[in-house]
């Protein structure tokens, strides 16, 4: 079984992710895509041996995201290359306009340089790239010990500890 980190925490992933040709098994946590999940959302729905999530790439409008995709309890954003940001900004589109609060899960092109950027805008769950080591990536969220925005667990943004410090 494949280990991904959840909530900082190597963990088991029990989640599969289907192919659009792969057929829905009858038990189990599965991921389909946005294209599949339009298309046979209301199958999906009636599933009920397992839970299901949805994977969303950058070329999906967040805003077009239904509020019943919303309560799902995952998520999955897929970064093709590092060098594509858009699932960045589905992230904190996600968490802050429309109040996501399930699993936020980062796959594709996820490189331990990325985690802590991703976990402060909302993502709390890491699909490492198989090429690299789910242990070491682990390190990335001891890497900085200040951070400017003020998302992610425990935050307390650089603004916020200046105006603490003058009182």
């Amino acid at each position: 079984m494949r280990k991904i980190i959840r909530d900082r925490a190597v963990v088991e992933d029990t989640w599969l992710h289907l192919d659009d040709e792969q057929p829905v098994p009858e038990r189990g946590d599965v991921t389909v895509s946005w294209q599949r999940w339009q298309k046979e959302a209301e199958l999906l729905r009636n599933r009920d041996g397992g839970r299901i999530g949805v994977r969303i790439n950058g070329d999906v409008p967040v805003d077009h995201l239904s509020d019943e995709l919303c309560r799902l309890p995952l998520l999955v954003l897929e970064f093709p290359a590092f060098k594509d940001g858009r699932c960045y900004s589905h992230a904190r589109l996600l968490r802050c306009r429309h109040r996501y609060s399930g699993e936020l899960r980062a796959t594709g092109d996820v490189l331990r340089d990325q985690i802590g950027y991703m976990e402060r805008v909302g993502i709390n769950a890491f699909e490492v790239r198989q090429d690299r080591d789910v242990d070491d990536a682990m390190r990335a969220f001891d890497e900085f010990s200040v951070d400017y925005q003020g998302m992610g667990p425990g935050a307390f943004p650089l603004a916020a500890r200046r105006a603490a410090a003058q009182g």
